[in-house]
């Protein structure tokens, strides 16, 4: 089942595939069997592609794969949390007050409809539409003074939950070797992982409470090769720096150039980004 209609990201998410889905299509392979996306974020590219066949995506951020898994099993509760929260004008006390009633919810592990809602509120109205969690894994972004408008689009909405229950797809919160156990011989995998440091001085991209290290890097890389040689096809974009070209060399890998709007640095918005392939 491929979905009818057109079908956007939710979420702001950083490191989100939106403005190079161009460069990812062109990519793709014209033929594949089984479709594998390790580390999903924002979803632009399922969204995009919308694949006709049996689909095994993943996320180690739970609450992120609660959202998604809240809108394939209860997506109209989802609309009305987000929408009660839409009816009163935000403000300061309001916003840090939900931020509290997540941040609960993940303390307790409840994985429901309202922590699905408040994640899409939150994105809405945190600075830059990030998403941070401090040490103890709590998401600490501050409010982005935006008072007004809807946190949704409700048709983008049921649409992709439309899909979501209709297509052949299997949604998981695994570590992303575990989620590639079962790939075989002519299945896609696309890795979109947090992305390595454009210095060595800068940190790694991290999104989840455990982060990703060099050694998670490295631990890709060695599975990018074990799939590669079991014949699955693959794709991986990341940063174009050293140490992604030094960990897939050999590989056939396109740079291009792109913009970073969710940067808080004006004069940081641009950089470098590859797409490695091994088809």
């Amino acid at each position: 089942m491929a979905s009818n209609e057109k079908m956007f990201p939710i979420l702001k998410w950083a490191g989100g595939k939106t403005q190079i889905l161009d460069k990812i299509i062109q990519n793709m392979p014209c033929k594949y069997n089984n479709y594998y996306e390790p580390f999903l974020g924002g979803a632009s590219v399922l969204l995009n592609l919308a694949p006709n066949k049996p689909i095994f995506v993943n996320d180690i951020n739970r609450q992120l794969v609660n959202l998604y898994t809240q809108l394939k099993e209860n997506v109209e509760k989802v609309i009305q949390e987000v929408n009660k929260m839409d009816s009163t004008p935000c403000n300061k006390d309001l916003y840090y007050e939900a931020r509290k009633k997540y941040n609960d919810k993940i303390a307790k592990q409840i994985f429901d409809a309202e922590a699905a809602a408040l994640m899409i509120w939150l994105n809405k109205h945190c600075f830059n539409g990030l998403y941070r969690v401090n040490r103890q894994g709590f998401f600490n972004v501050p409010f982005n003074n935006k008072f007004y408008g809807k946190s949704i689009n409700e048709n983008n909405v049921r649409v992709i939950a439309d899909y979501l229950k209709k297509s052949n797809i299997t949604i998981t919160c695994l570590d992303f070797e575990v989620i590639c156990a079962n790939v075989e011989k002519g299945d896609f995998v696309y890795f979109d992982s947090p992305y390595a440091p454009e210095s060595v001085t800068a940190s790694f991209t991290n999104y989840t409470f455990n982060g990703f290290s060099l050694a998670d890097h490295e631990r890709l890389a060695s599975l990018f090769k074990r799939l590669d040689k079991l014949g699955a096809k693959i794709m991986l974009s990341n940063n174009d720096v050293p140490l992604i070209k030094r960990l897939y060399a050999g590989y056939n890998i396109h740079s291009f150039d792109v913009k970073r709007m969710i940067n808080r640095d004006a004069n940081k918005r641009f950089g470098r980004e590859v797409i490695i392939t091994n088809y």
